[in-house]
């Protein structure tokens, strides 16, 4: 008798017990006290798509089968290989469908004026928030579409207006999911990514879906984020630049954070650390200017809090704050916001209310939905320290 895969074993049981794929991810959310399974990942698991790793213990909970027998079950499955990026999204509306009649015709230093333009609202992004922004970045993307659409250009001037357009895309994204509008932000991802890959650039195609990624897993898409992130990274390829191969783990890590998958995470943030080692001097993108040693800290650190070890997550952010640029107001916040929350891991509610003290000062007004969610999230953090005073304090003003 030919011995059951793992898909066979898994859809087998559920049927035995007569529940759907989402009664199962139903199941195994509460198991393990995460929300984060959903019909589609149970049915990926059953396609053999997929093979779950953190959640074979809930799984054997919950269909009253051994672990071991899980585990057996999945030598037996063929090793699935991870979705690519263009499984994962499709459909992306490509910029050379877009056309018109009448053209005019541009050369290089148009294209180069536009990437100066790029690089102008990336900076003004580290000082400005998602709200103040978002109605100058899609007037700019606007434009660029057009440009690129109603006008002719040589080959190598072309490449270079999509790749100015997929960058514009990706920034004019991130602003729209900073500013909460995230249906916004990844129709802008899409299209971004469509120029990328007209144009070639596969480091950029990475950064694009890469960003997404990050969205999904901040956006209750945990096992999407994750699938999507590593195929980023799969797409980008090892020529990648090594602070774009770092930036591209740091959000694996950070995908499998969300998932409570530790081990994924942890090695992610030592593949990050070793990519970023080997830069020095190449030629990469520019919009890589911010990818160094303190921003790999900081999603280190931001891992370890997500993942309750404040112990970890502590000194590395009180070293990253006594050295950062206080005119980045937002980040600055969002950073106050995890130290705030991992001293009430830690048991430390009147370090943890100054903490937030300072978090919640800083990011009144600052026009960021990211922000505005963080201090939600400190304040959960707080609640059960309602009977220290300071705590009370913040709480009562709130």
């Amino acid at each position: 008798m030919t011995p059951e895969t793992f898909p066979q074993m898994l859809k087998g049981r559920r049927n035995d017990r007569g529940w759907s794929q989402q009664r199962l991810a139903d199941a195994l959310c509460q198991d393990s006290g995460r929300a984060t399974v959903t019909r589609q990942e149970v049915y990926r698991w059953e396609a053999g798509r997929r093979v779950p790793k953190f959640w074979l213990p809930h799984i054997a909970n919950v269909l009253g089968v051994t672990r071991e027998a899980l585990e057996r079950a999945i030598t037996e499955s063929c090793v699935p290989q991870p979705p690519t990026l263009a499984e994962l999204l499709p459909g992306e509306r490509p910029v050379a469908e877009l056309s018109a009649t009448h053209r005019r015709r541009v050369g290089q230093s148009t294209a180069e004026r536009l990437s100066a333009r790029v690089h102008a609202l990336r900076l003004a992004d580290d000082v400005l928030a998602g709200h103040d922004l978002v109605g100058p970045a899609f007037r700019e993307l606007d434009s660029a579409v057009t440009l690129l659409r109603e006008s002719t250009q040589t080959e190598e001037v072309g490449t270079a207006l999509r790749v100015a357009v997929g960058e514009l895309a990706q920034i004019a994204g991130w602003i729209a999911s900073d500013a909460g509008r995230h249906d916004q932000a990844e129709r802008t991802y899409r299209l971004g990514l469509s120029a990328a890959r007209e144009a070639g650039d596969a480091t950029l195609a990475g950064q694009l879906a890469g960003s997404l990624a990050y969205q999904w897993s901040n956006t209750h898409r945990e096992s999407d984020g994750v699938e999507l992130a590593e195929a980023a990274l799969t797409e980008a390829g090892d020529e990648a630049p090594p602070r774009a191969r770092a930036l591209f783990w740091d959000r694996v890590a950070w995908a499998h954070t969300k998932t409570g998958n530790a081990r994924s995470a942890m090695r992610a943030l030592g593949e990050a650390a070793e990519a970023l080692s080997r830069h020095g001097g190449e030629d990469e993108p520019t919009w890589l200017y911010w990818v160094d040693a303190g921003e790999l800290q900081v999603m280190e650190a931001r891992s370890f809090t997500e993942l309750r070890r404040p112990l970890r997550a502590v000194p590395l952010l009180n070293d990253v704050l006594s050295r950062y640029d206080a005119t980045h107001a937002r980040e600055m916040a969002l950073y106050l916001s995890w130290l705030a929350v991992a001293y009430a891991d830690a048991n430390e509610p009147e370090q943890a209310a100054n903490v937030a003290r300072r978090m919640l000062d800083m990011s009144t007004d600052l026009g960021s939905d990211r922000t505005a969610e963080r201090a939600q999230v400190v304040r959960m953090s707080l609640e059960p320290f309602r009977d220290v005073p300071e705590v009370r304090e913040i709480l009562s003003a709130a």
